[in-house]
């Protein structure tokens, strides 16, 4: 992010100029040039970070290596992309909101140790919010990311499934000051499935749990998960797993016994 002053950058076969609020994202191994205007020089705030982790420890001294020359860079170790387009430049709001999120991650550069274990945690927290207001800021509108109230709503869903039976779904859209469409609409296009499907997908999920590491009986974990009926269960089990579920809980303790990780 460009902090103040001005610079074009040369990247992806074109060039930018920009200013204070400017954001850019730059994909890792993407070759690119930062010019510095000559009487006002920008100067801006940078960050590194993988989608998903990397493990370069052996090979370089920081956890986050920058190679300025092409032929330095390893490509084995480049880690993967984001899988939807983000936006190349963008021009976020309020640059005072901007500096305070990337201060509130920002580290040395060294590896995790265990007198930096805890400091660590804290920056991942911060690291998360920027994500965030990241994504918000640099997806394309034609790509979707989950709506924070939807996310919000989920929190409340799952612990009603886990620790009660869970609300009726206009008790959820209600809360939410939605219509019942706006609220179908705005769920699948977060989630990938309707309220129902959702549900039932988090249940089932738990119940393989279950299956695997307790001895709860089938009636047992059924009661457990609020369904209508055993038979309901393992009606729905089985359609979604492919498997009933005392068949599912005897393959798994026969993979556990003959040493093979479970899935």
């Amino acid at each position: 992010m460009i902090n103040e002053g001005y610079g074009v950058l040369s990247t992806n076969g074109h060039s930018s100029k920009l200013g204070p609020g400017s954001l850019v994202y730059i994909p890792a191994g993407q070759l690119h040039e930062w010019v510095a205007d000559a009487e006002n020089p920008m100067i801006h705030l940078c960050c590194y970070f993988d989608w998903h982790y990397v493990e370069r420890k052996a090979v370089f001294d920081t956890a986050c290596p920058i190679c300025y020359p092409p032929q330095e860079l390893h490509q084995a170790f480049v880690g993967p992309g984001f899988p939807y387009t983000l936006r190349e430049n963008s021009k976020v709001e309020s640059l005072r909101i901007w500096q305070d999120l990337f201060q509130d991650f920002y580290n040395s550069g060294s590896y995790t140790n265990e007198q930096t274990f805890m400091r660590s945690l804290m920056i991942q927290r911060n690291f998360q919010t920027f994500i965030d207001y990241f994504l918000n800021c640099c997806m394309r509108k034609d790509d979707l990311i989950p709506d924070r109230r939807i996310g919000h709503m989920l929190k409340m869903m799952e612990q009603d499934l886990l620790h009660g039976a869970p609300k009726p779904l206009e008790i959820y859209y209600k809360s939410l000051n939605m219509s019942r469409g706006h609220f179908f609409e705005l769920f699948r296009k977060s989630t990938g499935y309707s309220p129902i499907q959702y549900m039932n997908h988090f249940r089932i999920g738990r119940a393989k749990h279950d299956l695997q590491h307790t001895t709860l009986s089938i009636t047992q974990i059924a009661e457990k998960y609020h369904f209508s009926s055993v038979h309901y269960f393992s009606r729905l089990f089985h359609q979604l797993t492919g498997q009933a579920p005392r068949q599912y809980r005897l393959q798994q303790s026969k993979t556990v016994a003959l040493g093979t990780p479970l899935e």
